[in-house]
């Protein structure tokens, strides 16, 4: 099975996409996490950089990120943005649209109206769509979790693993058998370090967060041997540590306490010779 890394463009919205295109395949990644919200110039610019890249590398790929901002944040409000931008997203051809769905707040029942909603969408117009698990959202949280997957036991994941430490205010102690029926739905991994405090460690490199970053690596290297005794021929990651505010800062200042582009290419570069 062969994995690829992509890289977020959240943080780096100060470059243009060519840019940003041009920064990150120098520094090996084969793909792009977007934010993207069609039809607009941003995304009309993307889609040309990731054409004139595709000319010397043809596999380059890019994933969407698909955002419900309801003006009424009902589930039928949810529902309806959500499909409207499942329908712009999927016109871009990528290749899986990443969804927040759902909130925490909503019943389990009206969260499953949208998840059926999302999974009909994804069968009638032939694009994949996976669902972050994210403070917020219907997956916020590893256990609560576990009756969505015993309702739509063919969902796909995009495994975030931080919030639900947050959440539980843990690294999940006591949790393995609840986290070993998560492992199997998560498609793509978010590569981002949490800690019992926050979604984010101010710096994975650090030795204080040792711990942590091997408990991480504990988790996705589970998740890589799945797909592989699967079959699966693809899998891709995306290192995702933030800018301020998910970045730690130093106070009044400001100042962030380390660097996201060196984070996540940091990565990238330790899980490329560590799974």
């Amino acid at each position: 099975m062969q994995t690829k890394y992509s890289c977020t463009y959240w943080g780096s919205e100060h470059l243009s996409p060519s840019q940003f295109i041009t920064n990150i395949t120098a520094a090996g990644f084969q793909g792009a996490e977007l934010f993207l919200t069609p039809p607009d110039t941003i995304t009309d610019a993307f889609l040309l950089a990731i054409e004139n890249i595709r000319k010397q590398n043809p596999d380059f790929y890019f994933i969407t990120l698909q955002l419900p901002f309801p003006k009424e944040d009902t589930v039928a409000g949810h529902i309806q943005v959500m499909e409207a931008n499942f329908t712009k997203l999927a016109a871009l051809n990528p290749l899986f649209i990443n969804s927040h769905t759902g909130r925490d707040y909503f019943s389990f029942d009206d969260n499953c109206k949208i998840i059926d909603a999302a999974m009909n969408f994804s069968a009638k117009n032939g694009v994949r769509i996976l669902h972050e698990t994210h403070r917020g959202r219907f997956s916020f949280h590893a256990a609560s979790l576990l009756r969505y997957l015993d309702k739509f036991p063919q969902i796909e994941l995009v495994g975030d693993f931080s919030h639900f430490c947050t959440v539980s205010e843990s690294m999940l102690e006591g949790q393995e058998d609840i986290i070993s029926r998560i492992l199997p739905q998560v498609s793509h991994i978010h590569a981002r370090v949490g800690f019992e405090q926050g979604p984010q460690v101010n710096d994975p490199k650090a030795p204080e967060w040792q711990a942590h970053l091997e408990k991480f690596l504990f988790w996705w290297q589970q998740i890589i041997t799945i797909k592989k005794a699967a079959g699966h021929s693809l899998f891709t990651i995306s290192p995702e540590f933030g800018p301020v505010p998910y970045m730690p800062t130093a106070p009044y200042t400001q100042h962030p306490l380390s660097n996201q582009w060196d984070n996540n290419v940091f990565m990238m570069e330790y899980l490329r010779a560590s799974l």
